[in-house]
């Protein structure tokens, strides 16, 4: 019996023990938890400008967060950004908050703080029954730099030329290193390049003219710094103002019959007139994308100036249309569509071969819709020349190819009407008349003659 009692008593301890033990286990492992919160800056840029948007997250998904403090110190004195206590969703339980984002708003000049080095610091702790119920705490130092003063640009290239649809290039010196600078026109900003100088803070940028931007577009060179500051300077230009011509383009049913089985269109089956609203569709929708996709493919350049002396014309070509011309496409003496042509159609004798207009890279070789097969060479610094309705390819991308190099040879593929090459050029994401490039004279007197005068000094 004595026995018997015995074992009941080691069971009852042993049950009391496990009743005792198990919540101070729980206690130990999960309340006195040692993680420490994690502090995360979405924008980890070391600048600080006039004014600065700080993201920061904090989280401690064991425990909770408890407090958060961040503040800035420079020269010996702590100017508080943030300080703020989460609510507890009860003592065993921890922290309401396992995840909290702050957007902060930091003004170096109404907090009192100078330009310079300075420190960032930030502090959290958790809900961890650690540390005296003080919990785990997570301390960060960051470096940055206050900058509240705008970069100076000094023009350096002098009077600027430029023809509606027309080129032109801009030399600029900054004061500091930027993000990004460039010349801004109208609404359309063309990005400069350094590396051409000796002087690592002088840029080169090429800009034009869209065939819509005639005089009384605005014009000026535009820099942001590291810390966000911008800063605008103006350059004297005169912009001369062209009339593009009105042509008319007649399509014939043979035309018609011809060329729409090569798209892949849908007309509704109620159509009266079905391969002329493929047309409408193809020229209309096929020509906005297809440019689009030039644009895309042009966007971004080579930071090195591949091109050298005038670009080579497509050699014993007739030219069979202008850069922009407005044209109207009529069908039966009606008036169907207008369209801008933004390149220049040049027909020599059939499958001629296609040279390289000048000195680049091959960006982009495919078929691409109305302009058939078509190559795209980079010459650098946001210029680029295009060839299409090719029959094929003697280059592909990545290439590097001579002025006069063979590319391809001409045909009829997209909505060509006959054997030709269809011609264009862009400065960054707009076409340009090609026929300023084909010139050494315009070349000289309106970019290489600004070059070598800064080459002189620099």
């Amino acid at each position: 019996m004595k026995t018997v009692n015995k074992v009941l008593s080691s069971k009852v301890f042993l049950i009391i023990c496990l009743i005792v033990l198990i919540p101070v286990v729980w206690i130990v492992a999960v309340k006195f938890e040692g993680n420490k919160p994690s502090i995360v800056i979405e924008e980890p840029s070391p600048y600080i400008g006039k004014v600065q948007s700080l993201s920061v997250t904090v989280s401690d998904p064991k425990s909770g967060v408890r407090k958060i403090w961040i503040g800035l110190v420079k020269d010996g004195t702590e100017k508080v950004l943030l300080k703020k206590d989460l609510p507890s969703a009860g003592i065993f339980r921890g922290g309401k908050d396992l995840k909290t984002s702050f957007n902060i708003s930091i003004e170096p000049e109404s907090l009192g703080v100078t330009d310079g080095k300075a420190m960032l610091r930030m502090v959290a702790t958790d809900y961890s029954w650690r540390n005296w119920m003080r919990g785990n705490r997570t301390y960060l130092e960051k470096e940055v730099i206050i900058d509240t003063k705008p970069p100076n640009v000094n023009v350096l290239s002098k009077i600027h030329n430029v023809s509606q649809g027309g080129s032109g290039v801009v030399i600029y010196k900054l004061s500091e290193p930027c993000d990004n600078s460039g010349v801004v026109v109208g609404e359309d900003f063309f990005p400069g390049y350094s590396g051409y100088f000796k002087h690592k803070n002088v840029f080169m940028a090429f800009f034009a003219l869209s065939y819509k931007q005639g005089p009384g577009t605005r014009m000026f060179v535009k820099a942001v710094d590291l810390a966000g500051n911008e800063a605008k300077a103006g350059f004297r230009y005169y912009i001369i103002k062209k009339i593009f011509k009105k042509v008319s383009i007649h399509i014939s049913d043979k035309f018609l019959n011809w060329k729409m089985p090569d798209f892949n269109v849908v007309v509704s089956p109620d159509s009266k007139a079905p391969l002329v609203d493929k047309f409408l569709k193809v020229n209309r929708e096929f020509r906005e994308s297809n440019t689009k996709k030039l644009i895309e493919i042009t966007s971004n350049s080579a930071g090195k100036l591949y091109w050298e002396n005038s670009f080579l014309r497509f050699p014993n070509s007739a030219r069979e249309s202008s850069f922009a011309d407005h044209r109207r496409y009529v069908y039966k003496h009606h008036v169907i569509d207008e369209e801008v042509h933004l390149g220049l159609d040049l027909a020599s004798v059939a499958h001629s071969p296609v040279p390289a207009a000048n000195n680049g890279k091959v960006v982009f070789t495919g078929y691409l819709g109305i302009y058939g097969n078509t190559v795209v060479i980079d010459h650098g610094f946001g210029l680029f020349s295009t060839y299409s309705h090719l029959s094929g390819f003697d280059v592909k991308e990545g290439q590097m190819v001579t002025r006069g190099e063979i590319i391809g040879h001409t045909d009829s593929t997209g909505l060509a009407g006959g054997d030709h090459l269809h011609y264009a050029m862009l400065v960054h994401n707009t076409f340009v008349n090609p026929v300023e490039w084909w010139d050494a004279a315009w070349i000289k007197n309106n970019i290489t003659s600004k070059i070598k005068r800064i080459m002189s000094y620099n």
